[in-house]
């Protein structure tokens, strides 16, 4: 047999290439280490989820909203999302991210990172988004701080004017979410004296604040001219269902982006937040199917927003059928809020805030404790079911407190002085004309 005059020849280069190479990756490690270890992957993911989350606002809520008040009333809707989504972004750069994501005292964060001071594209990233620059964090969480205001909006529709919507926004905002958004998020879950608290993306933050705000508003606005007595039809369905489709794609940025990072985490939250608003599309579908023979469009659009709503706290903890069962009892509960508890106190919640987001965080917020917990099938948090309840609780009723009461004297103090309601003129003419001067239709 032939033998080669150098032997192992091959095995020196194999073994000299194997070093040249595992030098170089070590010096790279090493460079992402440096670097902040920025993860592309994570980054490009939490930029699409931000765009995602900014699309649920505008256009996905200002249309979904629009088709639901009258023609007269179109573009006041999609003005107001248009100004706050501007107006509250400045905010946020102001102070409500230093305030919000800062260390401070039990309630508040610090001011240091106001203006975005000390921040910048080399900044390290905050551990609780390790994958991401925390300019990243800050643009994510202001889509957040803004489209929070823009879902009460719709409890006092085509009656309040647009100077008391900007200043009830911005303060509730500041005194509100920003303490909320602080506990729960910053602190991970120290809300108010609390511990452990869940909401991995605003079932307390968002959706209860937004929802006890919007019911304290629309009883001390008052009711619209003519309610409960004259139909107001809404005059654009095609938009309300359009819209709805918005935000339902535009939920997975704001729930799976949640998770900082594009992994299992985030497939898996993805996952459960599409199943549990299938579920609750179809068991409000087969309420009204039941009840009058007929399923409307606009059920099954409001069906599916109530069981997105209710999933956002839960949709880090639960599987696949704890999502099934959340966005279900999410509908049930939510209709019933929709069509006889507001038929019954005979309050004017133009648009459902407080029966879809209000009761539908509320819901989510409470069951977690049962379908998030590792005794539960497909449960992955540890923790025993009765005393996480009990917390969930306590959290959900905090915010109740806090929104309630901050919302209260806000209002009553804009009322003193720039006053909160048009005139009735103003109001039988229509927020398009006498509010902004302008129509959403050419006769």
């Amino acid at each position: 047999m032939f033998k080669p005059l150098i032997p192992n020849v091959g095995n020196r280069r194999a073994a000299a290439l194997a070093a040249i190479l595992g030098f170089v990756l070590s010096c790279s490690h090493a460079n992402a280490a440096e670097a902040g270890a920025i993860n592309s992957g994570d980054t490009a993911w939490v930029l699409t989820a931000t765009a995602l989350v900014l699309f649920m606002m505008i256009p996905g809520l200002a249309l979904f909203y629009a088709g639901l008040v009258r023609a007269k009333n179109v573009l006041s809707i999609l003005m107001q999302c248009f100004a706050l989504t501007a107006v509250l972004s400045i905010v946020w750069l102001v102070c409500g991210y230093s305030l919000s994501f800062c260390d401070g005292n039990a309630v508040f964060g610090g001011w240091s990172q106001c203006f975005l001071n000390g921040i910048g594209p080399d900044s390290a990233p905050r551990p609780d988004a390790p994958g991401i620059p925390v300019l990243l964090h800050f643009a994510y969480q202001m889509m957040f701080f803004l489209i929070t205001p823009g879902l009460f909006i719709g409890a006092f529709a085509e009656r309040m004017k647009f100077k008391a919507i900007l200043l009830f926004s911005i303060f509730w905002s500041l005194l509100v979410y920003v303490p909320t958004c602080y506990g729960v998020w910053h602190k991970a879950g120290a809300f108010l004296g609390l511990t452990n608290v869940i909401d991995l993306a605003g079932g307390l933050v968002v959706h209860i604040t937004a929802g006890v705000a919007a019911l304290v508003a629309c009883l001390m606005v008052g009711r619209r001219e003519g309610h409960p007595h004259t139909q107001m039809i809404p005059h654009n369905l095609p938009f309300t269902l359009a819209g709805a489709a918005m935000l339902w794609v535009g939920w997975f940025g704001f729930n799976a982006g949640s998770q900082y990072a594009a992994n299992g985490s985030a497939a898996l939250t993805l996952v459960v937040t599409h199943l549990s608003a299938c579920a609750a599309a179809v068991v409000w579908m087969g309420i009204e199917w039941t009840r009058s023979g007929k399923p409307s469009a606009l059920g099954i659009a409001t069906g599916a927003v109530a069981g997105l709503a209710a999933i956002t706290p839960a949709s880090g903890k639960v599987g696949p059928i704890g999502a099934l069962a959340i966005g279900a009892v999410s509908a049930f509960v939510c209709w019933l809020a929709c069509s006889k508890l507001k038929k019954r106190f005979a309050y004017d919640d133009s648009l459902d805030v407080f029966g879809v987001h209000g009761v539908g965080g509320f819901v989510g917020v409470v069951l977690v404790a049962v379908f998030g917990s590792k005794h539960f099938a497909g449960g992955l948090g540890d923790f025993e079911i009765g005393p996480q309840l009990l917390t969930q609780a306590h959290a959900a009723l905090y915010a109740v407190l806090l929104s309630g009461g901050v919302s209260f004297v806000l209002l009553k103090v804009i009322g003193a002085t720039v006053g909160l309601r048009v005139s009735q003129d103003q109001e039988s003419m229509g927020l398009d004309v006498s509010e902004h001067g302008e129509e959403g239709y050419s006769s």
